[in-house]
Order: structure tokens, then sequence, then C-alpha cells
């Protein structure tokens, strides 16, 4: 009996509308994420755990200290990675969606045009911010999304493109 020929099945779906409104509720309903970056001495993969908004145009966003590792390492390189969508509170976590944005992060200090407006949108998602968002070591890091990939449960893997966000 001879082998079956080897196939390659591709399990990116093709994305559809669905796929774009559940994409936009996550990264619109998250207030926290995983951020990855590179560690700018070691070149090794980090993960942080972020304070996520949305600009309002409806990019992501989080607002970031000078004085932490991810923020170092945004400066060094600013090409990143945000997962958002949690688990529910029953069934395999890995049935529930998520997204993962792959993004290049933008500052936005003090001062800056635009920084205004982003802190009071910042603080419409995270009032409780208003106790460090005008420290001086606090900036913005808006993270433009270059591609995007979409885990929407079992079996439901599409690829986004920034544009399918609405960016």
């Amino acid at each position: 009996m001879a082998d079956a020929p080897d196939r390659k099945i591709d399990p990116i779906r093709e994305t559809d509308d669905e796929a774009r409104t559940l994409a936009r509720s996550l990264i619109d309903g998250a207030r926290f994420g995983a951020l990855g970056v590179r560690d700018p001495e070691t070149g090794a993969p980090m993960v942080s755990r972020v304070a996520v908004g949305t600009t309002d145009r409806g990019a992501p966003m989080t607002l970031v200290s000078d004085l932490s590792h991810h923020t170092r390492a945004l400066k060094a390189d600013p090409v990143c990675s945000l997962l958002v969508g949690e688990p529910g509170p029953k069934g395999d976590p890995l049935t529930h969606p998520r997204i993962t944005l792959q993004c290049r992060a933008r500052f936005v200090r003090h001062g800056e045009a635009g920084h205004a407006a982003l802190r009071d949108h910042y603080l419409g998602q995270h009032p409780k911010a208003q106790l460090y968002i005008d420290f001086a070591d606090f900036s913005f890091a808006v993270l433009d999304v270059a591609e995007a990939h979409l885990n929407g449960g079992f079996g439901k893997a599409y690829r986004l493109t920034s544009r399918d966000l609405g960016l």
C-alpha cells in the first residue's frame, strides 16, 4: 500500500465580516494584554502584562513608564506584539477567542501633538490612571498594527490586515 502524498493544509480561513467584528470586539474590550518585546541586551523574547486602551481611531495603545523594562525594549526596537482576549470562566481556555497584533510602537510624550487627546481618551477607559498619568516618566505607546492573527476558537484561525481592523 502506497503512502498518501504529503498534503499541506492551510488552517487559516478566509477573513470575513464575522472575523473582523470579533477581532474589533476583542481589541475594543481589552483593558489589559500581554505585550511581547525583544530584550535589548540579549535579543530574547520578553512578555509583560500592560494596561490596554484604544485611541479615538481604534488603534491599541498603552501608557508606559520609562522605568519599565518593556519601555526600554520598545525604544531600542519598536517592533512588538500584543495579545488580548481572555478565557471565560468555564471550559478549555484554548477554545476562547484571542488575537495577536503585530505592531510597531510609536511614543507620544507629554507636550507633543496629540498627547492631550490620548490622555483624555485613555482616562475614559482607565480612570484610575489619573493617579500617575501625568508623571514625567510616562508616555503613550500607540501600537501601529501591521498584521493580526485571530484565533476565534477551535479551528477558527484568521489573518487580518490593519485595514480589516479599520485602522
